[in-house]
């Protein structure tokens, strides 16, 4: 997502783009948790299912009360922020000890986000809204997403498996005869008709994510039934089509994007940030894979971003999604390339750090914005305010629309807005500080920012003036806010923003994208051909990889 990184670019001016709080869950709305987690939503065929989506009934706002049974877990959990960095032991005994006192609420929540997926997309091509209830045009990693989706909500009995398996077929036949560039698409496109949308550019990146969906789905939907069979087909046809040489518009990095107005973008993909999807799938295909030197190259720029903020010592890149995007997809636990080897961490760790930092950094609060704390925190690429000025913090303070904000050694870009997913898809690297600060928002804010698809994109609790907004819809949005302590609220939810917490709930959860994708031999020969080694890997080091779809 080439907006994003120029985010980034233009911001940090880098290269490129605890024990639950016992928030008793009694003082949490009865109605919230009301819907059956296993009820099938899906019971409709592709050709019938609604593409414009009726709203629930969104949980009651909680209490407010205090909640003292948390307090003396709560004051462990933060000695252990000054404890040793490697406290997965203690993360595992707590998650078992607490995982039932936030259960009902993480599957509320996963079946809403999940529904946003099932609900919005177009079913006839599959394509899904970059935003709603704003119309949008669609965003080809958002359906990325939205294929890892729906194996989830197979599982998790939220559809059938006919209908998972109509939808995901749907989509791969749209992707198999659209338009596209040497395999690569456009970022967006129209929902109906799917042709270029908005100028976007034809996006490595995008295109990575979205052929993650497709090849988790290839690998879920393993059997000989003939529906099974179709997607495998046209997820081998879609993905050995994508010749990653071509984008080696200056060898042997890959670029972040192209235009048929202006050929390639002027910068390549370096690390550190999301893009190590597209350099492993690049490295893993099985037609037109790139050099071993291109993850040199993408590592090449790693000590720029390595080391200490906030007491942890990590390789930084300021938005959360960053350290989120490939392990939605990618096991990182274990296995370590030559980088990780040297610095004698993992990325699954390097994330879990990230993930304290900017935890920490809302706690110093060294720009006072209100609401920040231990259990309200995360900020990545979202939705903002917008272009006004507030002077009630002392000075003025401009606030941003969509942009890329974040906590790194490049820079801190903080305009004082919340962003749910940054926290919440951090949730397998640190549950013990993640789970307290999902229950705290929900909890704190309630029904202002948690609606039918799970939590809206943003909120800003410093915004206390709707009428300053320069714009209607946002304007609504804080008027609509009001008396929740919210602040300004973001009237969307956000597909790229949807996907990661939906897939990391479920991988905290039960692993399941882990599981499947660990069996997947592309992504495994992405992962030696870079220098992976150890782990889970070490168990399929034997396993050739196929020279064919593996369809009998």
């Amino acid at each position: 997502m080439v907006n994003r990184s120029i985010n980034v670019i233009s911001a940090l001016g880098t290269r490129t783009a605890s024990a639950v709080a016992t928030l008793a869950l009694v003082c949490l709305a009865p109605t919230a948790f009301a819907r059956s987690a296993t009820a099938n939503i899906g019971s409709t065929s592709p050709s019938t299912a609604t593409a414009n989506p009726t709203e629930s009934t969104a949980p009651a706002t909680a209490s407010t009360g205090p909640v003292t049974a948390a307090t003396t877990v709560q004051t462990e959990l933060d000695a252990t922020l000054h404890g040793p960095l490697d406290l997965r032991e203690g993360q595992d005994a707590l998650r078992e000890a607490k995982q039932e006192q936030a259960e009902p609420f993480l599957v509320d929540l996963e079946q809403r986000t999940f529904r946003f997926f099932w609900e919005t997309a177009n079913p006839k091509n599959g394509l899904i809204p970059d935003r709603y209830p704003t119309p949008s045009f669609a965003s080809i990693a958002a359906v990325g997403f939205g294929l890892t989706a729906y194996p989830i909500g197979v599982e998790r009995d939220y559809i059938s498996r006919v209908d998972a398996q109509r939808r995901v077929i749907a989509t791969l036949r749209y992707f198999a005869g659209a338009a596209n560039e040497h395999g690569f698409f456009y970022h967006f496109i129209d929902m109906h008709n799917g042709e270029r949308a908005n100028d976007s550019e034809v996006s490595t990146v995008d295109t990575a994510l979205l052929l993650a969906g497709i090849l988790f789905c290839e690998d879920y939907f393993d059997t000989q039934d003939v529906r099974d069979v179709e997607i495998r087909k046209l997820a081998e046809e879609i993905y050995r089509r994508v010749d990653w040489t071509w984008a080696q518009a200056r060898p042997p990095a890959l670029a972040l994007a192209w235009t048929p107005e202006s050929g390639f973008s002027g910068v390549d993909w370096r690390g550190y940030n999301e893009a190590m999807l597209v350099y492993l799938l690049a490295l893993g295909s099985p037609t037109h894979p790139i050099d071993p030197q291109a993850w040199s190259a993408w590592t090449s720029t790693y000590n720029q971003h390595w080391g200490t903020l906030y007491d942890q010592t990590y390789l930084s890149f300021g938005p959360l999604f960053g350290h989120q995007y490939t392990h939605v997809w990618v096991d990182f636990r274990g296995i370590r390339d030559a980088y990780m080897r040297e610095h004698g961490i993992d990325y699954f760790e390097n994330s879990r750090r990230a993930t304290y930092t900017q935890r920490r950094y809302a706690i110093a609060n060294p720009k006072h914005w209100q609401g920040y704390g231990k259990n309200v925190w995360g900020m990545s690429a979202s939705d903002g305010p917008g272009a006004i000025r507030t002077s009630s913090l002392g000075q003025g303070t401009p606030f941003m629309q969509y942009a890329a904000r974040g906590v790194g050694l490049a820079g801190i870009v903080d305009d004082g807005t919340i962003a749910p997913t940054a926290a919440i898809s951090s949730l397998p690297f640190a549950p013990e500080i993640v789970l307290p600060a999902t229950l705290e928002m929900y909890h704190r804010f309630g029904s202002s920012i948690y609606s039918s698809y799970g939590f809206l994109d943003a909120f800003n609790v410093s915004v206390r003036n709707p009428s300053a907004l320069e714009t209607q819809a946002a304007a609504a949005a804080a008027a609509s806010a009001a008396g929740s302590g919210a602040g300004w609220v973001d009237p969307d939810y956000i597909g790229i923003d949807e996907g990661p917490i939906l897939a990391m709930i479920e991988n905290y959860r039960s692993n399941l994208v882990w599981r499947v994708m660990r069996g997947d031999p592309y992504l495994q020969h992405g992962l030696e051909r870079a220098g992976f080694s150890g782990g889970w890997l070490a168990q399929l080091q034997s396993a050739p990889v196929p020279i064919g779809p593996q369809l009998q």
